[in-house]
């Protein structure tokens, strides 16, 4: 009996779903480069079972608790009775270019569940997503997205984005034979422990999963019995489980799916081009060269200190100024303010309108920072409305960073931030907005609004999180948006499609933001990347490093300075003019071109290649101790280049030396590091 085949083809890949012969449901086929269903399925197994269902052997898409009993399923439903498990039928394919639905149905529970596949054009990546139909009152209590198996000859190879605050995007590997691994937020966005991005390898082909979701989420990975990982994802509902009505509709997230045969460097790549297409027209948009004020002068704002700083940003050739935490009433520290959204009267004494005015006139854009979600207590707006931040009946709301959290599920405290972001921008010229969150949800309740077990709070804030962010750039097209949760904390598909650049950590110590960048650079594009030149000494790594090596890192990303300015000195100043024109000269290739990561920061030498038409840019770190040349005999470090052509040559345009394409990808470009000379940014044109 022949059991219907469908298949989803990107620029690169092919991704074959296939009706199961052993029940009702789909199982991967094939997935990996074009062609690769033209053959028997890697997944295909003995279909023999001992002390397991078929279903719980199977390299299934996607299946309830009841088919699958056993092995972990993807969908929990229960009944107000308490009834749990689903037993659905195939209920219908429907396919169009690049798209596919599978419906299938339990008429005795009353659910139809929809699994649901699209291919995005120029990309190799494949979203997927679950939509859910009930038609009797049901509980929800897990409601994943979607899952991938991935064959494994052996123990399968995971890579994660692990950390802490400060610490964000640790690229983390381990050897999965047997048992689970899972990595998730209870924390409302995706969090500083772990990104929602995992990548799988059998051998040197990569698969990667990245779910959109801006809230509580998971990310598990199964060894299975007969060489297989299966892998799932989706959102974590914070009551524990969604309640539908009859007739209600549930969209899961997206989960994006990607494959590469060149292992994790290609595969970062494909991640790379997926995120330039989320940006749309907004890639093409310059990102400015950025100074923040926050590290020059913390809560310590007003007019005259700003514009001092201001005036020496401009005078580097900074394109953008940023006043950060501070300007609004009520704020000389983190005990006030937030919620009372208006300029210090005492720190802009000639008018706010005017300070603007004056930065701009220096040549500059001009940026505000703003944590729309938070309020501090005795604000107005948690004054006149305590209902609007969380908090559980009969219980105290705890502070953390002296704040409590306004539900943002609610839409009178979302049209309240939207009024709120709309005077700020429609006032004042405001180019550039930093939207912060600096606390994470605790007591989360909504006073007044019934059994706590029928809301779905975790997804409402999402919701009206995202209906914030559209109306910005609905309404503000020409507003850029940095997003940031007290560093990374909120870095994800959802967001990265609303806004146009995030901050990836608060560390900006030069080692340690060495580390952050490379595991970030591995999931999300380098024009997404906010990244300062500060004086921050190391965290982690404190070993001291030169001004040109903070420069050389920082443009790897979008460029910004953060150092006090005023404590440079003139030198330090023309050095820092000189790297942002050579920033400016090349960031298009950052920003557009095709990314390779070249070594890690565990080796002696590692960068940051970027390709883009005849133009290839060589971002050079050295992170290792020196050899003791010229004293001693020694030879210059290289760094071995790729994806060039072999027979083309190519001539390095600040000192002329010219390499084959052979060359570079053999032996490298050769840097002669010494203790004043730790970084270099190589421009080779293709002759």
């Amino acid at each position: 009996m022949t059991h219907p085949r469908w298949t989803l083809r990107t620029e690169n890949t092919s991704y074959t779903v296939r009706l199961s012969p052993d029940g009702p449901w789909a199982e991967l086929d094939a997935w990996g480069p074009l062609g690769v269903e033209d053959g028997p399925s890697a997944l295909d197994w003995s279909h023999r079972t001992h002390f397991i269902t078929p279903a719980d052997a199977a390299p299934a898409e996607y299946l309830p608790y009841g088919l699958r009993p056993f092995t972990g399923s993807e969908l929990v439903v229960s009944t107000l009775g308490g009834e749990r498990g689903v037993w659905w039928e195939f209920d219908g394919a429907t396919e169009s270019e690049g798209a596919l639905r599978l419906a299938f149905t339990d008429e005795v529970i009353g659910l139809r569940t929809v699994l649901c596949y699209e291919s995005v054009p120029g990309t190799d990546v494949i979203l997927r997503w679950a939509e859910f139909t009930a038609t009797a009152e049901l509980r929800l209590e897990r409601l994943d997205s979607a899952a991938v198996t991935v064959p494994a000859r052996g123990a399968a190879r995971l890579t994660c984005l692990a950390g802490q605050w400060s610490q964000e995007f640790q690229h983390t590997r381990l050897d999965l034979a047997r048992g689970t691994f899972s990595i998730g937020s209870l924390q409302g966005v995706a969090g500083h422990a772990y990104a929602p991005w995992l990548a799988v390898q059998d051998g040197e082909a990569a698969y990667g999963v990245a779910l959109e979701w801006a809230g509580n989420w998971h990310i598990t990975a199964e060894a299975e019995p007969g060489g297989a990982v299966r892998v799932r994802a989706g959102r974590v509902p914070h009551e524990g489980a969604v309640r539908m009505a009859p007739g209600e509709t549930l969209k899961a997230p997206r989960l994006a799916c990607a494959f590469s045969a060149d292992g994790l460097d290609g595969l970062s790549r494909v991640w790379h081009r997926y995120e330039r297409r989320l940006a749309g027209d907004r890639l093409h948009r310059p990102r400015k060269v950025l100074y923040n004020s926050w590290e020059a002068t913390g809560f310590d704002v007003d007019a005259a200190g700003q514009l001092e700083l201001a005036k020496a940003a401009a005078d580097i050739g900074a394109e953008l100024f940023v006043v950060d935490d501070g300007w609004f009433t009520g704020r000389g520290d983190d005990t006030g303010g937030l919620g009372d959204w208006y300029p210090d009267p005492q720190a802009f004494p000639q008018g706010f309108d005017r300070f603007v005015a004056d930065v701009r006139g220096l040549g500059l854009d001009f940026g505000l920072w703003v944590e729309p979600e938070a309020v501090s207590p005795g604000s107005r707006p948690h004054t006149e409305h305590p209902e609007w931040v969380y908090r559980v009946d009969g219980r105290p709301a705890r502070l953390v960073r002296n704040q409590l959290l306004l539900d943002l599920g609610r839409s009178d405290v979302q049209d309240f931030v939207i009024a709120t972001l709309d005077r700020l921008l429609g006032t004042y010229a405001v180019g550039y907005l930093k939207w912060d969150m600096n606390r994470p949800p605790t007591e989360r309740g909504r006073p007044g609004a019934g059994p706590a077990d029928q809301a779905d709070l975790d997804a409402e804030h999402v919701a009206g999180y995202l209906r914030v962010l559209d109306h910005l750039r609905a309404a503000h097209p020409d507003v850029t948006v940095e997003g940031c949760a007290g560093g990374g904390g909120r870095v994800e598909h959802a967001t990265l499609a609303r806004t146009d650049v995030v901050w990836p950590s608060d560390n900006t110590a030069p080692l340690d933001r060495l580390r952050i960048q490379y595991g970030f650079l591995h999931a999300h594009a380098p024009h997404v990347m906010s990244s300062w030149v500060t004086d921050a000494p190391g965290v982690f790594d404190p070993r001291p490093r030169s001004l040109a090596f903070r420069f050389v890192n920082a443009m790897c990303g979008v460029l910004g300075i953060g150092a006090d300015l005023r404590a440079w000195t003139p030198e330090q100043r023309s050095e820092a003019a000189r790297w942002i024109a050579r920033y400016k000269e090349v960031r298009d290739v950052v920003h557009h071109g095709e990314a390779r990561l070249l070594g890690t920061p565990d080796d002696p030498t590692c960068g940051v290649q970027f390709d883009a038409g005849d133009r290839t840019v060589v971002a050079a770190l050295s992170t290792g101790r020196l050899d003791g040349a010229p004293l001693l005999p020694g030879r210059p470090d290289r760094l071995r280049l790729r994806g060039l052509d072999p027979a083309a040559r190519y001539r390095d345009t600040a000192t002329g030396a010219s390499y084959s394409g052979s060359h570079l990808r053999h032996h490298g470009l050769p840097f002669a590091w010494s203790a004043g000379h730790d970084a270099d940014l190589v421009v080779l044109s293709r002759l």
